[in-house]
């Protein structure tokens, strides 16, 4: 009996309680992280429209603002509307979650590079926040958006009681594709069947259009957030290339030395 107890111990943790505590405090860290971010722009809503009013006039100058009648499109479908939504208001935190716990327990020695990624993906997201507080376009429906989450919940955006993980003007850059592209990705490489591949390879794109036809980020956005998600891989490799032990990843430090 203690046999089978240790052997589901080491399959639920593969590096012990205090790898899980280590885990904890990381991810502990980023949301108080992103708290402040959020009380940093909280009395900046005049910036955040601004800043956004310019992001469309680029678009418009640049022939490119088709937002509005993606989100036209889909919500006359009706159905794409409600998947769109139903993965906007799931994909960020439940799958990105789960996502990251079986790659922690399945592939362990990969999590801690992706781990990486994903602290510096958020620290330079912080940074954008605060230098560049941006409103999503459901706050502009005089250009034709609608909340396309709050129709699909039935709770309109101002009934959400504000916290950590929600900063209404944390559109630039897009952290649902940055996430998406730092799962997707690693998760394509790391998964056996060919179909399950296939449907990582497509998750980013699945993303970059929920977030623009739902009416949460332009394009501009959407190709930030990319962006942040290929300086985060950077970041990471390049602390794996100068000392295997910045990484955090036991059996690499271990060779090294």
């Amino acid at each position: 009996m203690r046999a089978r107890l240790r052997s589901f111990e080491a399959w639920l943790l593969p590096k012990g309680w205090l790898d899980v505590l280590r885990q904890i405090i990381v991810f502990c860290g980023a949301y108080y992280a992103y708290r402040y971010a959020r009380g940093a722009v909280d009395s900046r809503a005049a910036d955040a429209f601004a800043n956004s009013r310019d992001l469309i006039d680029i678009e418009r100058a640049t022939h490119t603002f088709f937002e509005p009648a993606l989100q036209e499109w889909a919500t006359h479908a009706g159905w794409i509307s409600d998947f769109a939504s139903w993965m906007y208001v799931n994909s960020h935190f439940t799958i990105t979650v789960v996502s990251l716990a079986w790659i922690y327990l399945f592939r362990n020695s990969s999590f801690y590079w992706v781990r990486n990624m994903f602290s510096i993906a958020m620290a330079l997201a912080i940074i954008l926040y605060i230098v560049f507080p941006a409103a999503p376009p459901r706050f502009f429906p005089e250009w034709g958006f609608i909340d396309s989450v709050a129709e699909f919940t039935g709770v309109p955006a101002t009934d959400v009681t504000v916290n950590a993980l929600f900063n209404p003007f944390a559109a630039v850059p897009s952290m649902h594709v940055a996430f998406a592209l730092m799962l997707g990705l690693p998760l394509a490489r790391l998964v056996k069947p060919r179909w399950l591949k296939g449907i990582w390879l497509v998750y980013p794109v699945i993303v970059t259009f929920v977030v623009i036809a739902t009416g949460n980020h332009f394009w501009l956005d959407a190709f930030l957030g990319a962006l942040v998600a290929a300086l985060a891989a950077a970041g990471a490799q390049l602390m794996l290339q100068l000392h295997p032990a910045w990484a955090f990843t036991p059996r690499r430090a271990e060779a090294a030395a």
